[in-house]
């Protein structure tokens, strides 16, 4: 049966593009941090949605799961497969193809598998601004972040991918195409199909194009960094921010002063911008239409009267490209310097922006008397409340001995989160690693309609089997 079924698939897509070979497979199947590998039966890659209706069609005759992949950049283990080798992996990465940019219309729509730094710089090529921005831009792909509802810098000022994406084509559990790249922004005909498949994480059919939404591209973006005593200046200081700056305020990151010094660490070319420790830092961006020396006008401001009302202890502003770029660099490379670091256990939470504080006091306190010594990574964008809390080892402890401890270091930062009314998953998903964790905090009756979808949309359980429920 299995060799019926991959000598169809190489009928549809030619031999080159049927990846049988382990070796070969290898980048499909492993996960981002590369602490998890599962097994194929066959890596796929079309070039077109008819083929991979055809391939999705050719799955459910021969009851074959699949597991729709885009850049693999995730960490929750929802684009790669389970180890039972009985899978097969439909990477996108081949459907790259900008199809059309209605600047008139602010849209552009785009196959599933282009890089989001390739849209990007499509819609730079036509004075837009598409504002999704991930630190992992350039390895990413469309289809991924629609998937995973990805957040990135800029949700203050323009939303989660969900808001960005206008209209989908979706090719469903069988084997359909669903023709759904319309670029209105009003469209009241009946259930939302577009938002069923967004944040759906490859579950119930595969995101093949999509219509998004650009902006034009602003005259000025000016970037700040400030020094805070404490994560309630913190929210002192975005509040005022808000009132000051309105819309134009599109980024407010907050970073914690042991994740500035791990960055330091690991990228020594980078400098401190003040050239001393605080308790924690903002990085602020705000995006103004009318000239550079007006937004910098501004948000001096801005800095000059949160530090006379006690927000912000120090600040500095770039004044130029290349120092906006420093400063962003200081927040881009945490992720990174924590895993040159050592492993670490990553927390990706949502809470109410005015609770962080409180949040992250209570939480600080129970980990570090529970386990004494552990170093708290705390940074992420405080602007919507995504915080990304994570946890490393104690000097001297070793990572295989600490990451047993995941579990119960788990309970406790989720449990803060769900009583404050938050999420333990923001922008990453639940993929595989959180299916069984969102249990504890989802209702039976939330679930079960989930369920009811899952079951609707994909009845013999094929799409992506295994994530999210």
């Amino acid at each position: 049966m299995q060799t019926e079924f991959l000598a169809s698939c190489i009928s549809i897509l030619g031999n080159d593009f049927v990846i049988t070979k382990e070796a070969d497979q290898y980048p499909y199947l492993i996960d981002w941090r590369q602490r998890y590998r599962g097994k194929a039966l066959a890596v796929l890659l079309p070039q077109t949605t008819a083929e991979v209706s055809s391939l999705v069609q050719l799955c459910a005759l021969h009851q074959v799961a699949c597991v729709p992949q885009g850049g693999n950049t995730g960490l929750v283990l929802g684009s790669v497969p389970d180890q039972s080798g009985q899978a097969v992996v439909i990477s996108l990465k081949r459907m790259n193809r900008v199809l059309a940019i209605d600047v008139a219309n602010n849209t552009v729509t785009v196959q599933a598998g282009c890089l989001l730094a390739q849209v990007q710089a499509a819609a730079i090529e036509q004075h837009r601004l598409l504002p999704l921005s991930l630190a992992s831009e350039g390895s990413c792909t469309i289809g991924g972040n629609l998937s995973t509802n990805a957040g990135g810098t800029a949700v203050l000022r323009y939303g989660n991918t969900r808001e960005l994406c206008l209209g989908l084509e979706v090719v469903t559990a069988q084997g359909e195409i669903w023709d759904g790249l319309r670029g209105l922004r009003k469209d009241n005909t009946g259930y939302d199909l577009r938002d069923l498949f967004i944040g759906a994480e490859g579950t119930l059919g595969i995101i093949t194009a999509a219509v998004l939404k650009l902006f034009p591209q602003p005259r000025a973006q000016i970037t700040a960094f400030t020094a805070l005593e404490n994560p309630d200046a913190a929210l002192g200081l975005l509040k005022h921010s808000q009132y000051a700056l309105g819309p134009t305020l599109t980024a407010f990151e907050l970073i914690s002063d042991f994740s500035l010094q791990l960055v330091l660490k690991h990228f020594p070319q980078l400098q401190h911008p003040f050239g001393r420790s605080y308790p924690y830092y903002a990085l602020l961006e705000m995006s103004d239409h009318e000239s550079e020396s007006h937004a910098i006008a501004l948000i001096e401001q801005v800095l000059e009267q949160a530090m006379n009302d006690g927000h912000a202890t120090d600040a500095v502003c770039a004044t130029s490209i290349s120092q906006s770029r420093s400063l962003w660099k200081l927040r881009e490379h945490i992720s990174e310097a924590q895993a040159k670091e050592g492993k670490n256990i990553k927390h990706d939470i949502a809470i109410p922006v005015s609770q962080i504080p409180r949040f992250i006091q209570v939480t600080d306190t129970e980990l570090k008397r529970a386990f004494p010594g552990c170093q708290i990574v705390c940074f992420g964008h405080m602007g919507d409340g995504n915080l990304h809390y994570n946890v490393s080892a104690p000097v001297g402890c070793s990572d295989t001995d600490f990451i047993l401890q995941q579990t119960s270091i788990n309970r406790i930062v989720h449990d803060h989160a769900h009583q404050l009314k938050g999420s333990i998953s923001a922008e990453h998903g639940l993929g595989m690693l959180k299916r069984d964790e969102i249990k504890l905090y989802k209702s039976d009756l939330e679930l079960s309609m989930m369920r009811a979808i899952k079951v609707a949309l994909d009845p013999q359980n094929l799409m992506n089997p295994g994530k999210v429920l």
